[in-house]
């Protein structure tokens, strides 16, 4: 995951990465300590987890942060920092927004590939092409992943959301474009982001890299 830093950074985007298994996780504050003690241990561990990985990114654009709790099962960040957060297999992983830059966030780790029948939790009948693009194809976990950072990225680090309605990640549309992926709400095609997906392992990392052309 660290190798990536050079690619985010040239997107004008820090990176955070924390393990469960880092000794002595401790909360930052009392909101975010009593954030941790409602979860069960496993929980618990990965959103200690989380807010490192977030702290990190923001030091990673200059930023430093105190505790970070939650509103609902969203991060409330302090003014002027925002990051996203996601967690697999004992890995917390951020990603920061550097000062001043009007970027759409979001990211996604899977390190747990999905089966091909998860598709249908994925995908429409209109996108089924994607599997099956031959040396283009993208497997399951690469358009989850994508349409989870894409998601997030339209929802909004404050739970604002951007774009509208979106029950499932079935209500998004996911097209090739060039080596990444455009992601649109299908009810409002507008609001689109361009999204890479890079392969960390057997899973893969996704992130929303900006905004992506209307018409595209």
């Amino acid at each position: 995951m660290t190798a990536l830093r050079p690619l985010l950074a040239a997107a004008g985007l820090g990176l955070g990465v924390a393990a469960v298994s880092e000794p002595g996780p401790e909360a930052a504050g009392p909101a975010e300590a009593a954030a941790a003690a409602s979860m069960p241990p496993k929980r618990r561990l990965e959103f200690l987890a989380g807010r490192r990985a977030a702290r990190r990114a923001l030091r990673a654009v200059g930023l430093e942060c105190g505790e970070i709790p939650r509103s609902g099962r969203l991060p409330v960040f302090p003014p002027g920092r925002v990051a996203s957060i996601s967690h697999s297999a004992g890995i917390a992983v951020a990603v920061a927004r550097a000062p001043g830059r009007g970027l759409p966030l979001g990211c996604d780790l899977e390190l747990r590939p999905l089966p091909r029948g998860a598709a249908r939790l994925v995908l429409r009948a209109d996108e089924e092409a994607l599997l099956a693009a031959g040396a283009a194809a993208w497997s399951v976990t690469e358009l989850f992943s994508a349409k989870e950072a894409a998601w997030k990225a339209l929802v909004g680090p404050d739970g604002e959301r951007r774009a509208g309605p979106m029950r499932s990640l079935r209500d998004l549309l996911a097209r090739p474009d060039g080596d990444a992926l455009r992601v649109c709400p299908r009810a409002e095609p507008a609001h689109a982001v361009r999204v890479r997906v890079v392969r960390v392992g057997a899973g893969v990392f996704s992130y929303v890299a900006g905004r992506a052309d209307a018409h595209g």
